[in-house]
């Protein structure tokens, strides 16, 4: 027979909507690693449409 036993807690009541969550202000350094990721993926972005497009030219051969 076991020595104790565990109560079971029901969770709170949620009474209303959730307060709105305040945005914060992005730091610096996260806007310009931003900026570097954007312009990296551009940039495998034009790579990979060359690529495709060199591909589809029929050869003048």
């Amino acid at each position: 027979m076991p020595a104790f036993t565990f109560e079971k807690i029901s969770p709170p009541v949620r009474r209303g909507p959730l307060p709105p969550i305040e945005t914060k202000q992005r730091g610096v350094i996260v806007q310009v690693l931003g900026r570097f990721v954007e312009a990296r993926v551009q940039r495998a972005e034009r790579i990979e449409q060359a690529i495709l497009a060199r591909r589809d030219k029929p050869d003048p051969a």
